[in-house]
């Protein structure tokens, strides 16, 4: 019950700070955090490598792909040694992971992620010898090496182990040098897409009217609810152009959705949710089983035979308890904030108002998306 009531309070805390983060989107958002230029999106890289100087928690010799690993990279130093020859746990095979800006310029730095391929134990105090890394057109964009920084730890001994965190994944803060420019950068032009982050025809429709009011361009229309084209003239300073679409502000329309979580008992709802007329009844129904066990035991079972032997006898009794609910009535026009003051007022469970949830929008008077995670 006390789990319930918190539950019911956390609940309330989250509508009040989603009212009022709606009365603050009455004075509009920024363009800059509701959509982007298109073509400004970042590049995955990724790269294959080894790393070096670890205490005896890299790869076992069962790694094949490791040990050839380092005999090739010995041999580009002039040093050839056969894999049979190699027996050092010392040394893991990892992948490199990372993002390419779509301005990153040859010479910035980005940061890196290597996670162990193998079976390496831990990548702490490991350094990430120098790694090609590719995009999916398979050019070669950026280099990466330095020493990792692994958030946690692996301690063992005598068969006894203490871990904190993953220990095989870690990563390098500005370990890798931009060597190509991103082919996903939008070059300067007459022609600019803005892409909305949640596609909608009104937003989209709001968008275009306060472009049109704010910078005096008249040739913008909305291609679908997700993509706003503008045909600019050859003078215009495409830079500052962008820069001034970035500070308009717009009040998005926002779709009224109720989200649940059942494992968590968490339900979210936005102030612009409503019920149509609904009267909800919700009983209580309790079942206890009750079973005994006694043991049957035949006086004299010496003297009876083979065939006479004690048994086990169950004793089982059934308890139904049936609780009655009030009767609720919500009118048209009802919020989800409403409902759960009626529903806390008959003392019901928050488990109990994600079902009632779920029926409501079943009948057909819930005004909304429900997404039950």
């Amino acid at each position: 019950m006390a789990r319930d009531i918190v539950m019911g309070k956390v609940w309330l805390s989250v509508l009040v700070l989603l009212l009022s983060s709606v009365s603050s989107a009455d004075a509009g958002i920024r363009l800059k955090d509701l959509a982007r230029v298109e073509g400004e999106r970042e590049l995955s890289l990724v790269g294959y490598g080894i790393v070096v100087g670890l205490s005896g928690t890299g790869d076992s010799s069962r790694n094949r792909a490791t040990l050839q690993s380092v005999a090739n990279t010995l041999r580009n130093f002039g040093i050839v040694v056969e894999e049979s020859d190699l027996n050092s746990r010392n040394v893991a095979a990892v992948l490199v992971t990372a993002e390419l800006p779509a301005y990153g310029e040859s010479g910035d730095r980005i940061d890196l992620r290597v996670a162990s391929s193998g079976d390496a134990k831990s990548l702490s105090g490991g350094t990430l010898i120098l790694t090609p890394l590719y995009g999916p057109d398979r050019k070669l964009y950026a280099l990466g090496q330095g020493a990792l920084t692994v958030g946690g730890y692996q301690v063992d001994s005598f068969s006894n182990s203490t871990r904190k965190n993953h220990t095989t994944v870690g990563q390098i803060t500005r370990g890798g040098t931009i060597e190509r420019s991103s082919p996903n950068a939008k070059r300067a032009g007459n022609e600019i897409n803005i892409i909305l982050n949640n596609p909608d025809y009104t937003t989209a429709n709001r968008v275009v009217n306060q472009i049109k009011q704010s910078t005096n361009t008249y040739e913008v229309y909305a291609e679908h609810p997700g993509k706003i084209v503008l045909n600019l003239p050859d003078s215009t300073n495409v830079m500052a152009f962008i820069a001034k679409l970035e500070s308009i502000r717009i009040t998005p329309d926002i779709d009224a959705r109720v989200v649940v979580n059942e494992r968590t008992g968490t339900i979210v709802a936005g102030s612009n949710v409503v019920l149509g007329e609904v009267s909800i009844a919700h009983g209580d129904l309790r079942i206890e089983v009750e079973t005994k066990f006694n043991v049957s035991q035949p006086q004299f079972v010496a003297r009876t035979g083979a065939d006479v032997q004690s048994i086990v006898t169950p004793d089982t009794s059934i308890k139904v308890t049936e609780g009655a609910s009030e009767p609720v009535t919500l009118p048209q026009g009802t919020t989800v904030g409403e409902l759960v003051q009626a529903l806390n007022r008959i003392k019901l469970s928050t488990r109990d108002t994600i079902t009632i949830l779920q029926s409501i929008k079943a009948a057909g008077a819930l005004h909304a998306e429900l997404i039950i995670q």
